[in-house]
């Protein structure tokens, strides 16, 4: 097998669910508030709808999003494609027990998730790590960092 066609062996063993959570309505603070003064009560239930019809799912082999109201979205990312990840607790959110996780991959088509106000970040981030660390070791997967700067002194 050449190495182009090369591609990372399947997982072992059967899918299993892991972490299921959904942002917390926390994200909709401010458009709340405003509903009181200044926004329309329909554009703050859309957010609630919107916020509440948004769900996430790990499992020992990928991350599923699901959103949508009346047209649902699946958006899977498997996660031995994640390369890095943060937590990131803004105060407002801190003060209730929330944070984002953001996670940097090698998708093409979902290069950053973002999964705003989940509750107990710090855990879920924990598991995420475990996962995707197992999941690059069983199947080999290597990283190979490419910078400009390694090649600027050539002159091809």
């Amino acid at each position: 097998m050449s190495p182009a066609s090369a591609s990372p062996i399947p997982a072992s063993g059967p899918e299993e669910p892991l972490w299921q959570g959904r942002p917390s309505q926390w994200t909709n603070f401010i458009p709340f508030i405003l509903c009181i003064r200044i926004i329309p009560i329909p554009w703050a239930f859309y957010r609630w709808l919107v916020t509440n019809c948004t769900s996430y799912s790990i499992t020992t082999q990928r991350l599923r999003k699901s959103s949508g109201i009346l047209t649902k979205h699946f958006d899977d990312l498997e996660l031995y494609r994640v390369k890095d990840s943060t937590v990131t607790q803004p105060f407002w959110l801190r003060m209730v027990g929330l944070g984002n996780i953001t996670l940097h991959t090698s998708d093409t088509t979902t290069p950053t998730l973002v999964l705003p106000a989940i509750k107990d970040p710090l855990a879920v981030h924990d598991l995420l790590r475990q996962e995707i660390e197992r999941l690059r070791r069983e199947r080999g997967v290597r990283e190979l960092d490419v910078h400009d700067h390694d090649v600027s002194g050539s002159p091809f």
